[in-house]
């Protein structure tokens, strides 16, 4: 049987297995948070320390390509002492950098790690902060057992698994799905996968200007649109992202996140509640993407202020879904904002907010609503919808597109059906969406906004229909799609009388066969002098 390569029996969940084990079994790990952290930590080093080892090769090749000597004192002193890259790598110095951290011996490892850690902090301002003062020497684990870990992270390299967009997020998700017991949707702990984010994307089109996200977690729905911008665009300079995270830990992970991938952010100068302190108050976004807390009890658990609700009126307490609805719409540029965002089903007909979700309709607030498939999500298989706000439904040019006035119409899309492609190697079942249906859904949305097109009649059954605000106002604002897409009812589709005469012909057949065979049956008996009654 021939060898698999190295490569292939390489397996990201394999090399984080191993380690989940090993933290487990190790004394002084910690909690589930501690464990998770530690992790992130380590392989923020490792990739942080592979990239500057790529910059420093890519540079002895720029050098060598202009006839100039790498190795020589005069160059080494001119370019690599104080090396710039100008793609957002950092200069690390000796003690942070990955190749001395994996050749320290195991009795040093804990103490070099954090001394990495301070290195990198002091050094870089967009890093300061993002780590806990000794991390690996205040847990101290066993010598062997760190050192198996980080023999283990040392396998996670970019060039093994260059297919993973936002590898720092997997790694999060992983330890979210293993780990947590009580890392629940509500708690916010959850990580968003890359095809819903890429799904939002595609539909409001983030490529330029400001992105927010109001609880933005480990940064993953940055990361990942800045992949989307390069791929159209190929310049992420010119996104810029804010964003807002209650939990201390995950805030240092974002910081930790956008640094690696050389993305301008502003997630505020500490960890802090969206509802209770808004660190970007005053301030207003292009584009707004988010997957916040599935409806989260007692978020009015301070001071939340009437601003953000004035026109509308206050949210229950027992749940926040409209209250991140009318907190991301505060946060909108006013004439041309657009956000796209998920929220639990029952946000589209719960009878306590209708009077809110009422006025978004009226205001036009609201352009688009799309169920996604069940199963899209590892550590929850709860129903979601995507929900987009547009602040200008008059229409005009976005991104090399004519659109047409779209008043008082709402596009409703229903892709429960898009179950087709299952993720393999789960311990949940769990589907994905792939890139042609990403772009169905999108040019579904974006044909419909553009010139020329009908709204009225533009209607595919089971799919999608744009619908007026009369209609909506007659089913009591509910925006539950199936109220509104039509319904099929196939056994509808049977011609009866055509299949009457189907089956009447089969049975006349079957009849003829067996009188035929009768016949034959008897002349049978009758030729060997037997007579059949």
């Amino acid at each position: 049987m021939p060898k698999k390569n190295a490569e292939e029996k390489i397996n990201l969940d394999s090399i984080l297995f191993k380690c989940r084990d090993i933290l487990r079994q190790a004394r002084n790990s910690g909690s589930f948070f501690e464990k998770r952290d530690m992790m992130l930590t380590l392989v923020f080093l490792r990739f942080i320390g592979e990239k500057f080892e790529d910059g420093v090769k890519n540079l002895r090749q720029n050098l060598v390509a202009q006839g100039l000597d790498p190795d020589n004192e005069e160059i080494v002193k001119a370019f690599f002492d104080d090396a710039t890259f100008t793609d957002g790598t950092y200069n690390l110095p000796v003690e942070a950098r990955w190749s001395t951290i994996i050749n320290t011996p195991a009795p040093q490892l804990n103490a070099a790690l954090d001394t990495a850690l301070k290195s990198i902090g002091a050094n870089s301002k967009q890093l300061k902060g993002c780590f806990v003062e000794g991390t690996f020497t205040q847990r101290n684990l066993a010598a062997n057992d760190i050192k198996k870990i980080v023999d283990e992270v040392n396998k996670i390299s970019h060039k093994a698994f260059g297919e993973e967009k936002d590898l720092i997020g997997r790694v999060y998700e992983y330890f979210l799905k293993e780990f947590a017991v009580n890392a629940t949707k509500e708690e916010g702990e959850f990580y968003t996968p890359h095809d819903v984010v890429q799904l939002i994307a595609a539909m409001i089109e983030p490529f330029d200007g400001t992105l927010y996200d109001p609880c933005c977690g480990s940064g993953g729905m940055f990361i990942q649109s800045a992949e989307l911008v390069k791929a159209k665009r190929g310049d992420i300079s010119r996104i810029n992202v804010y964003g807002q995270e209650k939990e201390p830990a995950t805030y240092r992970l974002a910081k930790m996140n956008l640094a690696l991938r050389g993305i301008s952010h502003n997630l505020g100068d500490e960890a802090d509640s969206s509802f209770t302190h808004d660190l970007h108050k005053g301030v207003y976004f292009n584009y707004i993407m988010a997957n916040p807390p599935f409806n989260l009890k007692g978020w009015k658990s301070g001071d939340v202020g009437t601003s953000r609700w004035a026109d509308y009126e206050m949210p229950p307490e027992s749940n926040a879904n409209y209250a991140w609805i009318l907190h991301m719409l505060s946060h909108l540029k006013p004439l041309d904002g657009v956000a796209g965002f998920l929220l639990a089903n029952g946000a589209l007909g719960d009878s306590d907010t209708v009077n809110i979700r009422q006025k978004l309709i009226e205001k036009d607030k609201v352009e688009a609503i799309i169920i996604l498939p069940r199963e899209l999500f590892i550590t929850t298989d709860i129903s979601v919808t995507l929900w987009i706000l547009n602040q200008n439904k008059k229409g005009g040019d976005y991104h090399g597109r004519k659109l047409r006035n779209r008043e008082h119409e709402i596009l409703f899309m229903d892709l429960r059906t898009w179950t087709e492609n299952p993720v393999k190697n789960e311990n949940k079942k769990k589907v994905r969406l792939v890139t042609e249906q990403i772009e169905r859904a999108a040019r579904i949305y974006h044909t419909w906004q553009e010139e020329g097109v009908d709204g009225a009649n533009y209607a595919v059954p089971e799919l999608y229909r744009s619908v007026g605000i009369a209609e909506i106002e007659k089913n009591g604002w509910s925006l539950v799609p199936s109220k509104y897409i039509e319904f099929i009812d196939h056994d509808l589709e049977i011609d009866f009388p055509a299949e009457m005469k189907r089956i009447q012909q089969e049975m006349r057949d079957v009849l003829a066969q067996e009188k035929e065979s009768q016949k034959m049956l008897e002349e049978a008996f009758r030729g060997i002098g037997y007579g059949i009654k």
